[in-house]
């Protein structure tokens, strides 16, 4: 090995993502999120947390933000994760996370954190009356990851900025305190043909949970005549379904409801274009909405079967505490020592 080659990590492969507990899940994060995490879940060990702790940077109902907690925690069951195959719990639930974000903190730059664009946009004008929590979040984030020394990270591509921020102070820390390949640089995982899903009435934005119109997203909670009733309502223009191949770069809302199909059939959006080139959306939306029912109600019954009683829902997140933790503590552990905190 040559004075400047760095050692990689060697360690084993690991996934590891979360959604934040604030609003009501929506199809965008199931097939942004669960539905990706459930097809991960057989390729290496998972771990899946509910990120209660990243809801609070803006103000949470205290009642509320525990039956969020729960609500994820259904979902991701609902979904096909499987509790004996993924670690599933409360970020809160293990201390290790805050242990380990107050080091990262030390590590990260001002400058990087000034860069990070979503802190801009959730801020607004006014970012001096933001919390500080808002501001820092991307090195919890990076704390998060780091803690489990996860390689893999399915992401959107909204998160790629942070992703890269974890890279940064992962490789800072095995520099500044000569430990080389302690932790991993871990990879985003963007895949499949709706990685981003937007708005159904306005193609440029995201779908959202924040979003003031009920309209713009499907909820997971939403019964069948709802789902259907909102595609038919979907934005789209006056022209018809685009041929195989067509640029969709001025018709976003198209190019959203294409994707849409193409990640509920698990096919490409050539397949579904070549499929229904030519035809009116008057003949496509009752498919995608037939398509979006068929998908979706199987994980909406189950969501409220649990919701019902939540007794199986606390004994997985308990119990996947319990073994976050058999994985975390240590590591925050070794990183005190080679830091140089007091030991016992």
């Amino acid at each position: 090995m040559s004075e400047t080659e760095i050692p990689a990590y060697s360690g084993p492969r690991r996934i590891l993502s979360g959604i934040q507990a604030s609003g009501a899940l929506h199809l965008g994060n199931y097939l942004g999120a669960l539905k990706r995490f459930t097809a991960l879940q057989d390729t290496a060990p998972t771990f899946v947390f509910v990120a209660d702790m990243h809801a609070i940077t803006v103000w949470q109902d205290p009642a509320l933000l525990t039956a969020q907690t729960r609500e994820i925690a259904a979902a991701y069951l609902a979904s096909g994760l499987d509790p004996k195959k993924t670690v599933i719990f409360p970020q809160s639930a293990v201390r290790a996370h805050a242990d380990l974000a107050w080091i990262f903190n030390c590590v990260a730059r001002l400058g990087w954190l000034d860069r990070m664009t979503q802190f801009k946009e959730k801020s607004g004008k006014h970012k001096e009356r933001s919390s500080v929590g808002l501001y820092t979040y991307p090195v919890l984030q990076a704390a998060d990851i780091l803690l489990y020394k996860a390689t893999d990270v399915p992401v959107g591509e909204d998160q790629k900025q942070h992703l890269e921020l974890t890279r940064d102070i992962a490789a800072k820390f095995n520099n500044d305190f000569s430990a080389p390949g302690y932790f991993p640089l871990p990879d985003p995982v963007i895949q499949g043909p709706a990685t981003r899903v937007m708005s159904l009435r306005d193609g440029a934005a995201k779908m959202s949970k924040s979003d003031p119109s009920d309209q713009s997203r499907i909820n997971l909670t939403d019964d069948a005549d709802t789902i259907a009733a909102k595609i038919r309502k979907s934005k789209t223009d006056m022209g018809v379904m685009p041929e195989p191949g067509e640029s969709l770069d001025d018709r976003p809302e198209v190019r959203n409801l294409i994707a849409i199909y193409a990640a509920l059939s698990d096919t490409t959006r050539e397949e579904v274009t070549t499929r229904f080139a030519g035809q009116g959306f008057g003949a496509f939306k009752p498919a995608l909405a037939d398509l979006a029912v068929e998908a979706l109600a199987p994980v909406t019954a189950e969501m409220r079967r649990l919701m019902d009683d939540p007794t199986e829902i606390d004994r997985v997140l308990k119990d996947g505490a319990e073994r976050a933790a058999a994985v975390a503590d240590p590591v925050v552990a070794e990183v005190k020592k080679i830091v140089g905190f007091w030991q016992t």
